[in-house]
C-alpha cells in the first residue's frame, strides 16, 4: 500500500479488544489510531491509558496516540510507558508547544502536532522543524462519524507547500469523515497518513476498506 492508513480505535468494540486487535493485525493497516478525550479540551470523554495498554499487549504495530487534552504534558512518560509509539498532542492546548515537542522526543516518542479546523496552517512555521507529523483535523474534534470538512484539501495542500520547503521528512495525516471517495483528494495534497473510525468499523468488508484507502 502507498499510503499508510490508521483505524480509529474509537469506533471498536472494547469489549473485545484482544479479537479487535487481532482482527487489525490481519489487515493492511500499518497503524492503530487511539484517541484520548478528556471532556475539557473537546466535549468528550474517549479512553485512557489502560486502554492504550491493553492494545499494546495484543499487537506490534505502531500506536499513534492523538491527545485531545487540555494539559499533556504531565502525562508524557505515561504514553510512553503504555506502549504509544507517536504522541499528537493540539496546537491549541499547549502554551510551550516547543517544550511539549522535546519532551515527547526525549521520551522515546515521535511527536506530531494536531490543528483544529479553525487553526492557520501557518501557525506551524516555528514548530515544523521539530515534529514529525502534523495532524490536519477534518472535523471538529470529540466526535466520530462527522462530515468531512471539504477545506480540509486546501489546508493539507498548504501544509505539503510547508513540509518540502523546510522540513521535507515530516509525514502529513488526516483525522475526521476520510472516506474511500475522498480520501484520494487527500492523498494528492500532501497526506501520507490516513485515519479512519466509521468508514472501516462500519463498512461490510473492514479489511478491503483499509486495503481500498491504502491504495488511493
Amino acid at each position: 500500500m502507498k499510503n499508510i492508513v490508521a483505524p480509529s480505535l474509537l469506533s471498536s468494540d472494547f469489549s473485545r479488544i484482544k479479537e479487535e486487535s487481532e482482527r487489525l493485525n490481519a489487515s493492511a493497516a500499518q497503524w492503530f489510531h487511539l484517541d484520548v478525550m478528556d471532556g475539557v479540551f473537546v466535549p468528550n470523554i474517549s479512553f485512557g491509558l489502560p486502554i492504550i495498554e491493553a492494545f499494546r499487549k495484543h499487537t506490534t504495530k505502531v500506536l499513534d496516540v492523538h491527545a485531545m487534552i487540555a494539559n499533556p504534558d504531565p502525562y508524557i512518560n505515561d504514553f510512553k510507558s503504555v506502549g504509544a509509539d507517536i504522541l499528537t498532542v493540539h496546537y491549541e492546548a499547549c502554551t510551550h508547544l516547543h517544550r511539549t515537542v522535546d519532551a515527547i522526543k526525549k521520551a522515546g516518542m515521535k511527536a506530531g502536532v494536531a490543528l483544529n479546523p479553525h487553526t492557520p496552517v501557518s501557525l506551524l512555521m516555528e514548530i515544523i522543524h521539530d515534529v514529525d507529523m502534523v495532524l490536519i483535523m477534518s472535523v471538529n474534534p470529540g466526535f466520530g462519524g462527522q462530515k468531512f470538512i471539504e477545506h480540509s484539501v486546501k489546508k493539507v495542500r498548504a501544509v505539503k507547500a510547508m513540509i518540502d520547503e523546510f522540513a521535507p521528512d515530516v509525514l502529513i495525516e488526516v483525522d475526521g469523515g476520510v472516506t474511500v471517495e475522498n480520501a484520494p483528494r487527500l492523498v494528492a495534497a500532501g497526506a501520507q497518513a490516513l485515519v479512519a473510525g466509521s468508514t472501516v468499523y462500519k463498512s461490510a468488508d473492514p479489511l478491503k476498506t483499509i486495503k481500498a484507502l491504502g491504495n488511493a
